[in-house]
């Protein structure tokens, strides 16, 4: 605990917990002047740093590089790079150390500069609505605040009957821990952390990879043309899908893991492999807070605060980031998190406008998105105009030779035509994808982005190519590239018609 704090003091705002969230409000706190303290169980930054965001895209990174240089060795019948675990790990822990240490300074002289902001390590208990108890060993520390932000996180989602161990049977906070890389895998779950970490083991070309579902399709909140490329490319590495397979076992045999699938004609298939990872979802960490001891509405049967956006039953007590038990995203929690702040300190402004945050899937190829797609569109029935090109149609894809993906730009089936949504799959996605949330925040229709000059060759020129679909100016013409570009209108009662 900090030297500075003495046995018992009183705050205008304790944030517990010192991931992304917790640390964007306390951070946010200071700039309005309230004396915050931060309490940290373990580690500050938390999964976004230590088994999260920050060290499962280091180990995206490096895969892919290693992908690329053997898919130019391939070709020239050279003997494949490979990467041990420990080269690997010892990237990994730079990276983690490198962040780690801002974080850790940053704070330090904060503390030494600042009267507003202090840091406890320990775990946070409740002990009544303002109080709370910090214990670390034998030490205890009692404090007293005005307002209370919760941001404790998440921790993986397990299964019923299949015993996690994180040595052969891993979470995906244990997968970090392994101490070499898999010759065989079995990853239980095929949404964004699955197809992710399917991606960056395939990717390293040392491990077969089977990825598991009981959907029909991986990533299945996301349309059938998103899904169709990253899995065709997954397959390409040698991944094995499992695609509407049922579970039926998973156990550790010896060092080994060995599952059972049913499979959709009743057949069932038994296998052994290195490893298992358990990939289904993530549920917030609130046991042992005591919350209990505010006198807060709670779900029934559960530790789960009944919640009106961030805020509790009582009007001091908030609840943000992972811990909300929605929208588990990095950019999400920062940004509930400062307002949350604002709204405590009395400022005065709209909600947060989450419709319009963009996304990131780290796969092969990577998948950026903002907005409503084509299910979400149709799911809701709002009559739409689509426009999609391919990769293959742009110059700078050509030049890269990375071909494989494609724009698909949603807007309103009017004549102003406003920006409904985005999806980019392929090389420099996530680049391309911001400019279309700003105009979506704005309004603004798709006439300006048609009308913009584009670095050329560059891929967002494919964004502008999509707007010029839709007003019929493209460079190239839709029906002549049946297969590479489409322009569609939907609505609902009818059949999609072709607006090209």
């Amino acid at each position: 605990m900090s030297a500075d704090l003495p046995p018992y003091e009183h705050f205008d705002l304790c944030v517990i917990g010192g991931g992304p969230s917790g640390y964007a409000a306390a951070m946010r706190a200071v700039d309005l002047g309230l004396r915050t303290l931060l309490v940290e169980r373990d580690k500050v930054g938390g999964a976004g740093i230590y088994n999260g965001a920050l060290s499962s895209k280091t180990l995206w990174e490096m895969s892919q590089r290693v992908a690329n240089a053997n898919d130019l060795v391939r070709k020239r019948d050279r003997e494949p790079y490979r990467l041990s675990w420990e080269e690997i790990n010892r990237t990994l822990n730079e990276a983690v150390f490198e962040r780690k240490y801002l974080f850790s300074c940053h704070m330090q002289l904060l503390e030494k500069n600042s009267d507003c902001f202090r840091h406890a390590r320990g775990m946070a208990r409740f002990t009544g609505p303002n109080t709370i108890r910090i214990d670390r060993g034998d030490r205890h520390l009692h404090i007293t605040a005005d307002h209370i932000v919760v941001a404790t996180g998440s921790r993986p989602r397990i299964l019923p009957d299949m015993p996690v161990d994180e040595e052969v049977i891993l979470s995906s906070d244990g997968i970090f821990r392994m101490d070499e890389l898999p010759r065989s895998i079995v990853i239980v779950g095929a949404g964004v952390i699955g197809c992710e970490f399917a991606t960056i083991l395939s990717n390293f070309g040392c491990t077969q990879v089977h990825l598991v579902d009981r959907a029909a399709r991986i990533l299945p909140f996301e349309d059938e043309d998103v899904s169709e490329v990253v899995a065709r490319s997954l397959e390409r590495r040698g991944v094995i899908i499992h695609g509407s397979a049922k579970l039926e076992s998973l156990k550790r045999i010896g060092s080994e893991a060995e599952f059972t699938l049913l499979q959709p004609d009743g057949t069932r298939h038994t296998e052994r492999v290195d490893r298992a990872l358990i990939s289904v979802g993530r549920i917030p960490c609130l046991d042992g807070l005591g919350l209990e001891l505010t006198g807060i509405h709670q779900r029934t049967g559960t530790s789960q605060p009944e919640l009106n956006g961030t805020a509790t039953s009582l009007s001091h007590i908030h609840v943000v980031g992972d811990a909300t038990g929605s929208n588990m995203l990095v950019n999400l929690g920062e940004v509930a998190a400062r307002h949350t702040v604002e709204r405590i300190a009395g400022l005065t402004g709209p909600e947060p406008d989450t419709g319009h945050a963009s996304t990131i899937m780290f796969l092969e190829p990577e998948v950026a998105g903002v907005g409503l797609n084509e299910q979400e569109c149709r799911k809701q029935g709002i009559p739409h105009r689509v426009a999609r090109i391919d990769y293959s149609c742009l110059a700078r894809a050509i030049a890269m030779r990375r071909t494989k993906g494609f724009f698909k730009l949603l807007v309103t089936d009017d004549a102003d035509m406003h920006v409904l949504g985005m999806r980019a799959v392929g090389e420099h996605a996530s680049s391309a994808i911001q400019a279309v949330a700003l105009m979506m925040r704005m309004g603004t229709g798709v006439r300006e982005l048609a009308d913009l000059i584009h670095p050329h060759p560059s891929i967002t020129e494919g964004v502008q190519e999509c707007a010029r679909l839709l007003l019929g100016t493209s460079l190239f013409k839709a029906p002549v590239f049946g297969d590479r570009m489409r322009c569609a209108t939907w609505r609902p009662n009818t059949s999609e018609a072709s607006a090209a």
